[in-house]
């Protein structure tokens, strides 16, 4: 990576962890997209779902302290993901990256209109649903770090407090993400050159994001936070699509 690269990766990692900080997800949706631009899907996704991990066992912990942790949707959405998991790791592997990155780029703006539209309906679903969010949350975490979207709807449809439903996340972010750094690591993607001197690199940057994002948590408005979000990840969707078509 050039100087710039780096500066930019930087950035970056501290956007998407602020982020983090103020709605509890997001930071993969982000960062995958925008870091692909620097380094191969195979490096991005093992060293986002570090970080994501650490981040996870910081928000959870403090949603612990306020006792806002949701178990039982997290005991639901378990099984599903785990089986995702399995499923998604497989294609990361063997299937070719700018075709993930296609379906990537095509996932990153769906849920960018779904935010900056506000199509998200208050009706509460049965928690069968929890299944196929598990499932897909699961597997698309697996292949792009970035499973956050099928969790964040079925919760948004089962939890109507805010730090409920940031505490919740984050629990199933810490359980997901877990299992599939331990699914990642057994693939030996995660010894990859570098990737250490990119990790202690970025832990400091994640901890300032995490930390100034919870300061704004309690003053950003949901529809605030929502189209600053959407329109960010059309941008990155966008240019997802750029990198393929018009080739590295």
């Amino acid at each position: 990576m050039s100087n710039l690269d780096l500066v930019l990766a930087a950035a970056v990692v501290f956007f998407a962890y602020f982020l983090r900080g103020v709605t509890g997800f997001g930071s993969a949706l982000v960062a995958v997209p925008l870091l692909v631009q620097m380094l191969p899907l195979t490096t991005v996704v093992p060293f986002i779902a570090t970080l994501d991990v650490v981040a996870a066992l910081v928000l959870t912990g403090s949603g612990l302290r306020g006792r806002q942790v949701c178990w039982s949707e997290v005991w639901w959405l378990l099984p599903g993901s785990l089986l995702g998991i399995v499923v998604g790791l497989q294609l990361l592997v063997n299937v070719d990256p700018d075709t993930l990155l296609t379906v990537l780029g095509l996932l990153v703006v769906i849920f960018g209109l779904r935010s900056l539209l506000g199509l998200h309906g208050e009706r509460i679903i049965s928690r069968p649903w929890a299944l196929l969010a598990g499932m897909a949350g699961g597997g698309i975490g697996a292949v792009f770090s970035t499973g956050g979207p099928p969790y964040v709807i079925y919760l948004a449809h089962r939890l109507s407090d805010k730090g409920a439903m940031r505490a919740t996340l984050s629990a199933i972010f810490l359980i997901d993400g877990g299992l599939r750094l331990a699914a990642i690591m057994l693939a030996g993607l995660l010894w990859l050159p570098d990737m250490g001197w990119y990790l202690l690199g970025a832990l400091p940057l994640m901890g300032a994001g995490l930390a100034l994002g919870d300061r704004v948590h309690v003053g950003l408005s949901a529809r605030q936070m929502a189209v600053a979000v959407g329109a960010l990840l059309l941008a990155s969707g966008a240019s997802l699509w750029l990198r393929v078509w018009l080739g590295d």
